[in-house]
């Protein structure tokens, strides 16, 4: 599964504000909440089944009803993340495009993520920052929530003696939300996750993801607002790190593939703004440190896994 990233390409002004196609908004929500929906139901088979020790049946019916914890939980996630940067930019009446949705029928995911159109420069730090923070900041707030009650929603069960599958791995918060509920989890047992908690999980891998210090993403306005144009090492930096867990994990090469055509379609450095010496605020200083304490939290080095047990009997 190639993880998402959100980006938002900033353009020149414009003369004049096109005219939102709010049907196009609308008809991308209803697609992504269809293949989300239709991934989320099979999400709680897989939940039911307990690692396939038991046998599953269920009508449509059924099955679009209960795949509506993994879609909605998602598509709140990311819906809060992108109205996050939206309303940021309105409050900077800077034009920007309502959230674009992204049906795409991945087998664990059923969506690419979701990105806005900035459509004018950021010409101002506090600017840029605010803009860039607002929405992982909006995501985490709602990520977070859904992770504990996914969590309460799940159940253990024991892995059968031959299994094959996907683990996933653990950030930092899932372990502490994980042990905050359930505790000590005994070695005969593995967390058998429910919809909303895969959900919560795909989640803060995708606020992790944004956050990463790159150009134009989240962490790259970030990134530029606190460091200006010395950011452009923290870029080269991260690539490089991005480079090397590919070595450790498959599950970045897509990812990884991905930021290096972004930066080299959008640039490598990250556009000036005008207050470009000006150094930012404290107050902002320490939002930056929140956010890259949230990036640690979120952040696992192996994504999914490919999973092949066979354990004697």
């Amino acid at each position: 599964m190639p993880p998402q990233v959100t980006w938002h390409a900033e353009l020149p002004h414009p003369l004049q504000r096109p005219r939102e196609r709010y049907w196009l908004h609308l008809l991308l929500l209803v697609l992504t909440l269809l293949t989300m929906t239709l991934v989320g139901a099979s999400h709680w088979l897989a939940f039911k089944s307990e690692f396939g020790a038991r046998q599953v049946g269920a009508g449509v019916v059924v099955l679009a009803v209960q795949g509506l914890w993994y879609s909605l939980t998602l598509l709140a996630i990311l819906g809060a993340h992108e109205l996050g940067h939206y309303l940021a930019c309105r409050y900077y009446r800077i034009d920007a495009s309502l959230p674009y949705f992204l049906p795409i029928p991945f087998p664990l995911t059923g969506t690419a993520g979701a990105f806005i159109k900035i459509r004018q420069p950021i010409t101002t730090k506090p600017a840029l920052f605010d803009i860039g923070v607002a929405g992982p900041f909006a995501g985490f707030l709602v990520a977070v929530p859904a992770l504990f009650i996914g969590l309460a929603l799940s159940n253990l069960a024991p892995l059968p003696p031959v299994f094959s599958g996907a683990e996933l791995g653990e950030p930092l918060l899932f372990k502490a939300a994980a042990w905050m509920v359930w505790g000590d989890i005994p070695d005969a047992l593995s967390l058998n996750l429910h919809p909303m908690a895969f959900a919560a999980w795909f989640g803060l891998l995708a606020t992790a993801l944004n956050l990463f210090p790159i150009g134009q993403f989240d962490g790259g306005h970030i990134s530029y607002a606190a460091f200006g144009r010395r950011s452009i090492y923290v870029t080269i930096g991260t690539i490089a790190v991005a480079l090397g867990l590919c070595f450790y994990s498959t599950s970045w090469i897509v990812w990884t593939g991905l930021a290096i055509v972004l930066l080299t379609v959008f640039g490598w450095r990250h556009p000036p703004t005008w207050d470009d010496p000006v150094p930012l605020d404290r107050t902002r200083v320490w939002l930056a440190v929140v956010a890259f304490a949230i990036f640690v939290l979120c952040f696992t080095p192996a994504p999914i896994e490919p999973l092949d047990l066979i354990r004697p009997q």
